[in-house]
């Protein structure tokens, strides 16, 4: 597969929610680094971590509007969209949408690193309201 193709599949396995998929697309010492700038080290170590986000955005959705390649390094420009929830309740004031871009660094038709690019305070926001909220109910 090229770079673009595995970037793709890799999108959309996180836009289907496959953790099996995400799983088998992503090499044993894969990287993952937010858009904090926080770095997850490992296969499993991140296959546990999107279950927990998954959980959290249970619609989250990335739209790629444009894919750039050069050899194994790969640039997603375009959307990431979702509803956070903390009690599987989504409600739709609690829905998001972020222009967001992604660096992917492919090995051996696997995803070795993948970056977040994205200014996520309107999450923030959102979590600290549903939190502020759940505290006095």
């Amino acid at each position: 597969m090229t770079s673009i193709e595995v970037t793709t599949a890799f999108i959309g396995m996180i836009n289907a929610h496959s953790l099996d998929g995400l799983y088998e697309l992503m090499t044993e010492d894969h990287t993952f680094v937010d858009g904090e700038g926080t770095v997850t080290q490992g296969r499993k170590t991140m296959g546990d971590a999107w279950l927990i986000y998954f959980s959290m955005m249970p619609d989250y959705l990335i739209i790629a509007e444009r894919i750039l390649a050069q050899k194994n390094i790969v640039g997603i420009f375009g959307k990431a969209s979702g509803t956070y929830t903390s009690d599987g309740k989504v409600k739709p004031e609690n829905k998001w949408q972020v222009p967001a871009s992604w660096l992917a660094v492919i090995r051996d038709d696997k995803v070795a690193h993948w970056q977040v690019y994205a200014d996520n305070d309107t999450v923030r926001r959102i979590i600290a309201k549903e939190q502020e909220y759940s505290k006095t109910s």
